[in-house]
């Protein structure tokens, strides 16, 4: 089995990793970037890791290891400044530069990207685009995207998101994955005992529910997400779920609804049960809500990997001089 080597981007706690470590036996991470100290606790009691790098802008290209896979979750910053002095020639300014760059010098044979999926439509379409026209300035003609639901692959989280892959071999036909047809279910994911300090207040309750009155009345609807046990999913979990929980309350018999524990959003997002959580119940929640879908980053690890497989030993069956260089470990 050939060995994958990657680097981790902004990496948070490591989503994005898992998933393809759980996809494929030989993976290999060669370099880790994220800046956040709290996540990156988090990410070294789970990885081992002797060193995570830390923010992407102060780090040379030439410092970064060769390898087959480049994985980001990106920030999504705006384009709009670039855009209306250059006409969205020019990235520089955003974090998406950086992956631009890594890209360019290094040429891994694949890369992985996610983001929100309101980055489809920013500025009308016009910063998809301009990623999209880089990434292919940038050797990689090969380039999809799709909007993925982690409720398709097993999840009981009604989370979108847009993935953006691309392979320097541009005979590779990957196709993202269907999904899994896997019924969810809450109660999957929650704990049979709960400490109290997770009930929320009298005072928070009564707030949630005027809000949803208030909104009802402008029109928006929206004011807290309340699921039981027999709920299908849940919302999407934020990085602010810490403040007050709003998205996603869990209905109790006699009681007010309370919010998940930490241990619930990381079965939530897809991680293993011995995921360790070191920081705070705060800290926890942001990085969960910053986090992947795992399951749904395994599913499009797999047909990645396959892929890039396929190619390589096309590659040495047809005598190409594409082998020197898009092996894996060239």
């Amino acid at each position: 089995m050939k060995k994958i080597r990657i680097i981790d981007l902004f990496a948070g706690i490591g989503g994005i990793r898992m998933g393809f470590q759980k996809s494929y036996e030989n993976i290999e991470c060669v370099f880790t970037s994220e800046w956040d100290k709290y996540a990156v606790e988090t990410y070294k009691a789970n990885f081992n890791d002797e060193i995570v790098h830390g923010d992407i802008t102060k780090i040379e290209t030439s410092a970064i290891p060769n390898h087959d896979i480049l994985l980001a979750g990106f920030p999504c910053q705006p384009f709009s400044q670039a855009g209306l002095k250059k006409g969205f020639s020019d990235t520089r300014g955003t974090l998406f530069f950086d992956i631009e760059r890594i890209l360019i010098e290094k040429k891994p044979k694949a890369f992985l990207l996610e983001n929100v999926k309101q980055l489809r439509g920013h500025d009308k379409g016009n910063t998809l685009k301009t990623i999209i026209e880089h990434l292919k300035k940038a050797g990689y003609s090969n380039v999809k995207y799709a909007v993925l639901k982690a409720r398709d692959f097993g999840l009981p989280q009604n989370r979108e998101r847009i993935y953006i892959i691309g392979f320097l071999d541009e005979n590779i036909d990957f196709r993202f994955p269907k999904p899994l047809n896997i019924e969810t279910r809450v109660g999957d994911i929650l704990q049979n005992k709960v400490d109290s300090k997770y009930t929320i207040s009298d005072k928070l309750w009564e707030g949630h529910q005027r809000r949803k009155r208030e909104n009802k009345l402008k029109g928006k609807g929206f004011g807290y997400g309340i699921v039981n046990r027999n709920s299908e999913y849940t919302n999407t979990i934020s990085a602010r779920y810490y403040k007050d929980g709003s998205e996603i309350l869990i209905q109790q018999n006699g009681k007010n609804p309370r919010k998940l524990t930490p241990r619930e959003a990381a079965r939530l997002q897809g991680f293993p049960e011995n995921f360790i959580i070191p920081v705070s119940d705060t800290q926890a929640y942001r990085q969960f809500g910053n986090s992947v879908a795992v399951k749904v980053i395994e599913q499009i690890a797999k047909e990645m990997i396959s892929q890039l497989n396929k190619s390589n030993s096309n590659d040495i069956k047809n005598g190409s001089a594409r082998v020197s260089t898009y092996s894996v470990n060239a």
